[in-house]
């Protein structure tokens, strides 16, 4: 394959995309060409959210197939866009590689605290005296490497009380569930939109011999537990407040991850109807958030028995 990769600003970024693509390009990566400097900018989207504007300037990296002409249709390209003729572009071979080994070997084992290492499956278990999470995330989000994972495997580490009852809703690998099982929960259960992220979760259950229940999202789950966790995005955990309140036992905990700071107090408040919001952790720009159900809260804000 062929790959063109020039410098645009956010004027120009959609309008050469879909112009790149047109003209035969098999796919156009867009990225923040300060990215790895001080004026790096991350941009975060939600479902639900306002559409956020490009970056000051972007690299573009489109791909063509072997044998296009590149260096013939860029100048029908630039013109297009209404970008001079003289605007600066490279063209580079990209090789044949095997994908799944590359992306594999970004996937290392992670010591998430003296006691609990997350390990793929494709690696050696450094630790045999810790407690291993044998994992093989398929298409689900849910490796142990985001700090997102990170908070919550370490919130498990030091907060689960064994013989407690978990349920780790947008489950993703599963990697949240079958932590609270190893680290001592009675039952644990996980819940999520995705089917392959179902698939994805069963199987690591399996192979870390952890008896682990996954539900679809659409099949309502009936049990309620002592702790529910859930790492996600902002915005759905706002929404999702009501029914997680319902799945979370009177006295029980709620733990919620996927949080910027700067969403931090609104997810809060949108929990405070039940829950006494207690914790707040950090790590990078990422924030952790749990709370204690109130005492004979049925989950709809009514106390139990009423």
């Amino acid at each position: 394959m062929l790959a063109v990769t020039l410098i645009v600003d956010a004027r120009c970024v959609d309008t050469f995309s879909d112009i790149l693509l047109a003209a035969g390009a098999l796919s156009v990566d867009v990225s923040d060409a300060a990215a790895g400097t001080r004026r790096e900018r991350p941009l975060f989207a939600e479902p639900g959210s306002a559409p956020q504007s490009n970056w000051p300037v972007s690299r573009l990296v489109a791909l063509f197939a072997a044998g296009t002409d590149v260096a013939g249709l860029m100048p029908a390209a630039l013109r297009a866009a209404s970008l001079p003729q003289t605007a600066t572009y490279g063209i580079d071979t990209v090789h044949e590689q095997d994908w799944v080994r590359l992306t594999q070997g970004q996937f290392t084992p992670q010591r998430v605290s003296p006691r609990l290492w997350v390990v793929p499956t494709w690696h050696e278990i450094v630790d045999p005296a810790a407690i291993n999470i044998r994992l093989d995330p398929g298409l689900a989000f849910g490796t142990g490497t985001h700090p997102t994972t990170q908070l919550c495997l370490r919130w498990l580490v030091q907060h689960l009380r064994r013989g407690e009852s978990v349920i780790d809703y947008g489950c993703g690998s599963g990697i949240l569930a079958i932590a609270a099982m190893k680290l001592g929960a009675s039952r644990a259960a996980g819940v999520d939109i995705d089917d392959q992220a179902l698939v994805a979760a069963r199987r690591n259950a399996v192979q870390n011999h952890s008896e682990v229940a996954f539900y679809a999202a659409a099949d309502a789950i009936q049990s309620r537990a002592d702790v529910v966790v859930a790492n996600i995005l902002a915005n759905p955990l706002t929404v999702l407040a009501p029914l997680l309140a319902r799945l979370t036992l009177p006295r029980g905990r709620v733990v919620l991850s996927g949080i910027l700071r700067a969403q931090a107090d609104e997810v809060r408040d949108a929990y405070q109807p039940w829950f006494n919001m207690y914790g707040t952790e950090h790590e990078d720009d990422w924030v952790l958030l749990a709370g204690a159900k109130r005492d004979g809260d049925d989950g709809r804000g009514r106390r139990d028995g009423a």
